[in-house]
């Protein structure tokens, strides 16, 4: 593999992660803090580290992620989209992995709009017989 950078956008939901990835020991950065410090549950930290896990690159990558908006769900969830897609730019020999786990497919589910007459998309004003 040539000594590059290797980039792919994740989304999910509301959130959209820039990712970088550079050969390296597999230091994971998030908005400039480490995986740790920006991802408080361990659950989070899983998610984010799955492709890596699965093409059995954790330790050969450094990662480098910009993520904004949504929460940290969503955002865990675009950094994973985000590594997958950043991995196929560095070798395409990985998509049948990252496919079949589901790496690559972009989450569709949306939060769904406020309808008029109720208070939330579905939520309906309290009823009352009387």
């Amino acid at each position: 593999m040539a000594k590059a950078k290797f980039y792919g956008t994740g989304r999910r939901k509301k959130s959209i992660a820039r990712v970088y990835l550079v050969p390296g020991t597999g230091n994971i950065t998030v908005n400039k803090r480490s995986i740790d410090e920006y991802f408080g549950l361990e659950t989070l930290k899983v998610i984010v580290r799955q492709p890596l896990v699965a093409t059995e690159n954790v330790d050969k990558f450094d990662v480098l992620v910009n993520v904004h908006g949504g929460g940290y769900t969503g955002q865990a969830g675009a950094v994973r989209h985000g590594i997958a897609r950043a991995l196929l730019q560095a070798d395409p020999e990985y998509r049948p992995v990252l496919k079949k786990a589901g790496y690559l497919t972009r989450d569709p589910r949306m939060k769904e709009r406020k309808k008029y007459g109720l208070k939330a998309a579905r939520r309906a004003p309290q009823f009352s017989k009387r």
